[in-house]
């Protein structure tokens, strides 16, 4: 055993395997671990070429799998104005042409990441807003959830959308009274003549870009993503970087699949499945999109918003298109990811699954709804009947129904029980997985474990859907890798497993709960290789 590459003393290792949950050390060979165990059992394998690393009683653990993220997507905006956070119109008028002054040969001004401002007397952010912002340049807002875009009357203007249009279902363009746009809209149908007119970034600064997204991904101990857009483009981009040894992390890219996509275009997801077997960076599963947001209105309900008598939201798909597609993606072998917001389309998404497995038979699938962000109790049973896997994302849950946030409005106190309902959702039995959905909000697993333990009720008396620490990581490492088909390679520290491993700042079990953000990854070994250390050597 002289060739052990590198060995962790003096740890405090969670392991995320049920059989051997904890340990003191861990060795590694190539892309593999080869031991957990005692000081004694691990220092015993070290040769003279092994590098060891004294761990001083942090937690050592499997890396990270976000389960629900856009990995080129977010990496692009990384170009344009940040703008997460912000809480004003002054705010935001500061950002905008704080950016605007740092590039002032951007024909196109873009900004990522506004939340859905709350404006004094309730008003709506227009386009009047932004004129008085950039009159003179193009400018398109995106929200953080990447469902509603605010441009300024010259962008609009060059679209030809400023006296409307005909967004398509599901989407809207905002109308004001005097018959022009408002400058809000909601979903791609509405926003896609916008956004396609702003300039791509060329092939040198996307992968440049794309080094930055990954970069800050190996910083926050990420070691694999779900991709929840793609193509086959996009994954032979990644399969490139594999090629030169510049991914590090693992891509599980699904196929994007549109309400225009007809059957045979899923072969492309048949192809995905097949390019880079064994590799870091793969195919074999094809995304959906039900509904939109609750912030817009676009997310389907199974009863009417809050103060909006006959709005239920609306869907992309019928529930015999959907029926339709998810079946012939499940005759294919394909996993299948569905984002769906509302309570009724959690129901139309589950009423999907069950119909595929009755045309083409009982098969391990795993297919995931992804959000849920409202789900009737009545559903959740029909999570574990059908093998469905719940993918939810701890940072997107308001943290109190009183800030900033219009979400709790939205759906109105009746629902708040059954409003990212972690606690019911796991206690009803459902696989539940944790992740990000950066970029719509941040990366950093630390702060969705943070945001997972210290949830609090909205009302008194409420249902606490708070999480345990040790439920919270396995949502992020062990049955992260369950929700992709890895649970037999990845996601424990186990012999024989992928060396993939995080190292955190602290013993994470011995920090205070409403103190755990301030932990953070000092080394992150992925694939057997260190993609990001803050140790001292």
């Amino acid at each position: 055993m002289n060739n052990i590459d590198r060995i962790v003393l003096n740890a405090s290792v969670f392991t995320a395997d049920p059989a051997n949950p904890r340990a003191e050390a861990v060795a590694m060979r190539g892309n593999r671990i080869v031991a957990v165990g005692s000081n004694a059992e691990i220092e015993a394998l070290c040769g003279p070429g092994t590098r060891v690393i004294g761990a001083e009683g942090r937690t050592v653990m499997p890396g990270f799998i976000d389960t629900h993220f856009h990995l080129l997507w977010g990496s692009l905006e990384l170009a344009d104005a940040q703008l997460g956070g912000v809480r004003s119109l002054e705010e935001l008028s500061d950002r905008l042409r704080a950016f605007a002054a740092e590039f002032p040969d951007k024909p196109w001004l873009a900004g990522q990441g506004m939340p859905y401002l709350k404006l004094p007397g309730e008003a709506a952010l227009t386009r009047r807003h932004l004129d008085r912002i950039i009159p003179d340049r193009p400018l398109a807002i995106t929200t953080y959830d990447g469902h509603t875009v605010f441009a300024n009357t010259a962008a609009l203007t060059l679209a030809g959308l400023l006296h409307g249009g005909d967004a398509g279902p599901g989407s809207e363009i905002v109308m004001l009274p005097d018959g022009t746009a408002s400058g809000e809209l909601r979903e791609p149908g509405a926003f896609k003549p916008v956004t396609g007119l702003i300039p791509e970034p060329d092939g040198a600064e996307k992968r440049a870009l794309l080094h930055r997204g990954l970069a800050e991904a190996a910083a926050l101990g990420i070691t694999s993503v779900h991709n929840m857009d793609g193509d086959l483009d996009q994954l032979t981009r990644y399969a490139a970087l594999e090629d030169v040894g510049e991914l590090t992390l693992r891509v599980y890219a699904p196929y994007s699949v549109k309400p225009e996509t007809v059957e045979s275009e899923l072969e492309e997801a048949v192809e995905m499945s097949r390019l880079n077997p064994g590799g870091m960076a793969r195919g074999g599963a094809a995304k959906f999109f039900m509904d939109g947001v609750i912030e817009s209105y676009t997310a389907l309900m199974l009863d009417d918003y809050t103060g909006a008598p006959g709005n239920k939201g609306d869907a992309l798909y019928s529930a015999d298109h959907f029926n339709r597609m998810a079946t012939a993606c499940d005759a294919l072998g394909l996993q299948i990811f569905t984002h769906a917001i509302g309570d009724g389309a959690v129901r139309r998404t589950l009423d999907g699954y069950a119909a595929a497995r009755t045309a083409n038979g009982v098969r391990d699938s795993r297919h995931r709804v992804e959000h849920l962000e409202v789900v009737h109790p009545d559903d959740l049973p029909r999570f574990v009947d059908l093998g469905v896997i719940a993918a939810m994302q701890p940072e997107h849950a308001p943290g109190r129904p009183d800030g900033a946030d219009i979400w709790p409005a939205r759906v109105g106190t009746e629902r708040w029980d059954r409003s990212f309902a972690w606690r019911t959702v796991r206690n009803a039995g459902v696989r539940l997985v944790f992740g990000s959905d950066w970029p719509v909000v941040t990366q950093s697993p630390i702060l969705g474990i943070h945001a997972a333990l210290n949830r609090k009720p909205w009302t008194e008396g409420g249902v606490d859907h708070s999480q345990a620490l040790e439920e919270t990581l396995a949502s992020y490492t062990r049955e992260a890798a369950y929700a992709e088909f890895k649970e037999g390679e990845k996601g424990m520290l186990k012999a024989g497993y992928l060396a993939d491993v995080v190292m955190l700042s602290e013993d994470i079990f011995a920090c205070p709960g409403e103190e755990i953000a301030r932990i953070r990854p000092v080394m992150t070994v992925c694939d057997g290789r260190v993609v990001f250390e803050e140790l001292k050597k």
